[in-house]
């Protein structure tokens, strides 16, 4: 993937979606193009482009097939704040302290969680520097008064004079040591450090429930910094001293307002919002206006003042959803697409529906993408120095299997990969490394599969399977 986002054309997006997703060509060319407009917008000038608002996505596909994935690596090739919510969790009786708002709130803090990850990267090496210094003043304290002594036998024989301060040879004392921390020498000494804690803030319920997210969390901020910090003495290793330290200076090194008025901005601009079961909040045609198809629409009317584009109040300041892309999911078995409210329909303008999955792409799954399910099993079989191989056929054989059980029990799409490899290799993990020992191969073959798997196939219910 190139460094530069604004360089990725729609070819090359689709290209770095196709490591880690098998077909669903038609989303990934939407997805790719809805990026690509982005870049594009930003490079528009005068005022229309406050004007350009990105065409949100709506895929429609049964569970399994990709959808999800879709959006999280497109997120992940933009490198934008991304978050996904579930549609139906805000129709739940009961549900106190979160709205719909919330989706923009999660946002913002992932957006925020990205810029400081970024920010904390470019000051990573002037904030080693100076955990290398707090660490050397706990080693070998900085003598405050000057006096003079005798050179020490580490003195180098260049250095005239025949006394020396007191300053020059615990300057040369820190200096050796300075060497030796750098050069990872000292990882496994104990020292003796401060670390700041934060006072635990527990609001509870104020003003009977009536306070929003933005405002508690405001209102814990406040309490914590009027709280006086406290510290507490700990004996780590360097090595995790150098950690817990780490934060610290980095802390001090980073403008948090800057990082919040970037991440508002990053959150504005590339911030993606990924709505799954919206079909769960689609009212049934031909119902009436009573029962939960009420809650449902309510929700709908909530959502669409977001997708439209609003101001929301955030802990980090007031946020417009804009420009932000949503793109949202169902599986509209029983609900179609045009049970959406009208105005929530027109928010969604380009439709994508996804293919179920074939055999041969569950072959293709278990084979091509980087994060492969065969290619973790074989990494979790590697920690342990076990070479685990799967021939040709066995592959095709798992791929057979799965989508059988797919199409005679309930199409759970790639999720039924799982349950199949699980199955087939519990044993074998239960064993590492017990009887199975270092070094060992084990070879996955076309027969093993079927033995292995007989009983699954055989059992219509297969309940405790199914994910």
């Amino acid at each position: 993937m190139r460094n530069d986002i604004n360089e990725l054309t729609p070819r090359q997006i689709v290209a770095e979606l196709d490591k880690y997703i098998i077909g669903q060509h038609d989303a990934k060319r939407n997805v790719a193009i809805a990026l690509r407009n982005r870049i594009r917008r930003m490079n528009v000038k005068g005022d229309i482009q406050k004007d350009i608002v990105p065409n949100n996505i709506l895929m429609i596909g049964s569970t399994g097939v990709g959808k999800t994935e879709i959006a999280r690596r497109l997120a992940k090739v933009a490198n934008a704040p991304f978050t996904k919510v579930e549609a139906s969790k805000f129709t739940e009786v009961g549900y106190v302290g979160r709205d719909v708002e919330s989706m923009v709130r999660d946002l913002v803090e992932q957006s925020v969680h990205l810029v400081r990850e970024k920010k904390n990267e470019e000051v990573k090496e002037k904030a080693a520097d100076s955990v290398d210094e707090v660490i050397l003043d706990i080693l070998i304290p900085p003598v405050k008064t000057t006096g003079f002594t005798r050179p020490a036998t580490s003195v180098s024989s260049d250095f005239k004079p025949d006394l020396v301060s007191e300053d020059d040879l615990n300057e040369r004392t820190r200096e050796r040591f300075r060497e030796k921390l750098k050069n990872g020498e000292m990882e496994d000494r104990k020292i003796e450090i401060n670390v700041k804690q934060s006072p635990p803030v527990g609001i509870g319920m104020i003003g009977n429930g009536m306070m929003d997210d933005a405002s508690m969390a405001g209102l814990q901020d406040m309490i914590s910094g009027m709280m006086p910090k406290r510290s507490k003495k700990r004996k780590v290793t360097i090595a995790e001293a150098r950690k817990i330290l780490m934060e610290e200076e980095t802390s001090k090194l980073v403008d948090f307002d800057e990082v919040k008025e970037e991440a508002v901005r990053l959150a504005e601009n590339n911030g993606i919002i990924f709505i799954d079961e919206i079909d769960k909040i689609a009212s049934k045609s031909g119902k009436g206006g009573s029962g939960p198809d009420v809650s449902r629409e309510g929700v709908q009317r909530d959502l669409l003042p977001i997708v439209e584009g609003s101001a929301v109040n955030t802990k980090y300041g007031i946020v417009n959803t804009d420009h932000v892309l949503f793109i949202a999911a169902g599986a509209f078995h029983v609900a179609k697409p045009s049970d959406l409210i009208p105005e929530l329909q027109g928010r969604f303008p380009i439709r994508v529906e996804l293919n179920s999955l074939t055999e041969d792409d569950f072959y293709r799954i278990l084979k091509e993408p980087k994060n492969a399910l065969t290619k973790q099993y074989q990494a979790l079989f590697d920690a342990e120095d076990v070479f685990l191989d799967f021939n040709d056929e066995s592959i095709r054989e798992i791929a057979k299997l799965a989508f059988k059980i797919n199409e005679e029990v309930e199409n759970i799409g790639a999720r039924r990969l799982h349950t199949v490899m699980s199955h087939l290799l519990n044993d074998f993990l239960f064993d590492v490394p017990d009887t199975i020992e270092a070094n060992s191969k084990i070879m996955i073959t076309k027969e093993m599969v079927e033995e292995r798997l007989a009983s699954l196939v055989k059992n219509r219910d297969l309940s405790q399977y199914i994910l």
